[in-house]
């Protein structure tokens, strides 16, 4: 089996030494020195919260090239949620539940190009996404710019909450074509998933 390379990074030694403590005996996991994150697949970043502090820290990671940002937070309130999507951080882990299972599962899943995040900031971003779209961005006539019609259909969809099966129900696409379409869109727009297309419609004033 192939071990993911990861990075920990946090704002206090004992932070740092917890979730090392978590990983170090899971056989998936090979923990590099901070200090080498553009050799790593994977950083875990670990905070109190999402503060500037923070946001300055992912920032500066996210200039080593594919290397993918998992953040495990005590708490993140929705500013701090958008700012951390728009960054293009693949999974969210709150430090209570931040178990060696989730912690382990959270970083395949970044690897794999996929997001995670507990289901309630989820719905919380989306709420944001839906009352900006509701109360400033539809009065000002604002749409999608940039985009084929089916595109449009797919981010509006994806805003709505519905996966890749639901959007091709609706829209009597294959489930394939449905990929192949929110492929072009992050290709295209350098985004990392589909959280992060959200995010970055609604900071784009797309949607």
């Amino acid at each position: 089996m192939e071990r993911i390379q990861v990075v920990v990074k946090a704002h206090d030694p004992i932070s740092r030494a917890g979730v090392l403590s978590q990983l170090k005996q899971r056989p998936e996991i090979e923990i590099l020195e901070t200090d080498t994150p553009e050799k790593a697949q994977v950083a875990l970043v670990v905070a109190d919260g999402v503060c500037a502090d923070t946001l300055g820290v992912l920032r500066t990671l996210r200039c080593h090239g594919d290397l993918r940002l998992v953040v495990v937070a005590g708490t993140v309130d929705d500013s701090g949620l958008l700012a951390i999507v728009e960054i293009g951080v693949s999974g969210v882990v709150r430090r209570a539940e931040a178990s060696p299972e989730r912690l382990v599962a959270a970083i395949q899943s970044a690897t794999s190009g996929a997001g995670v995040m507990p289901p309630d900031l989820l719905g919380r971003l989306l709420t944001q996404v839906s009352r900006v779209q509701g109360e400033m961005l539809g009065p000002r006539g604002l749409t999608f710019a940039g985009l084929a019609e089916r595109e449009v259909q797919v981010l509006r969809l994806i805003a709505e909450g519905c996966d890749t099966a639901e959007i091709a129900a609706a829209l009597s696409y294959s489930q394939r074509t449905v990929k192949t379409v929110l492929h072009d869109i992050t290709t295209r727009l350098h985004l990392r998933n589909r959280a992060h297309a959200v995010a970055y419609a609604l900071r784009n004033g797309l949607l």
